[in-house]
């Protein structure tokens, strides 16, 4: 998250980050605003419920969650080196598939 905050940073965005942790150990210098909840990976719903659009980056349990919470609240879902996902039938799952941090963004931003 570290990373998602600096390049947003850096591009002149506004960071908010919702937090695992109780308490604002879990923040990064990048954040303009932390929101410490003590939910654990409970956040993620409020995580996804807040985003225009998920960039799911590596292939943790916590990363899965948001995945599927985002499309079951209809975000859309770039994949960059994460969780190849296919429906029990072999059919794909409605996500998008990006080469590198910079398609992810694009992807996430304006689509396919």
């Amino acid at each position: 998250m570290e990373a998602a905050s600096r390049g947003a940073k850096a591009a002149g965005g506004q960071t908010i980050g919702i937090l695992f942790e109780g308490d604002l150990d879990g923040a990064n210098d990048f954040l303009d605003v932390a929101i410490p909840t003590g939910l654990g990976h409970m956040r993620n719903a409020l995580v996804v419920q807040n985003a225009d659009a998920v960039i799911a980056v590596g292939g943790a349990w916590g990363t899965l969650s948001e995945i599927a919470l985002a499309r079951c609240y209809s975000r859309p879902v770039v994949l960059l080196e994460s969780w190849r996902l296919e429906r029990p039938d072999g059919d794909p799952v409605d996500v998008l598939v990006a080469a590198d941090p910079a398609e992810a963004v694009a992807l996430a931003l304006h689509g396919p």
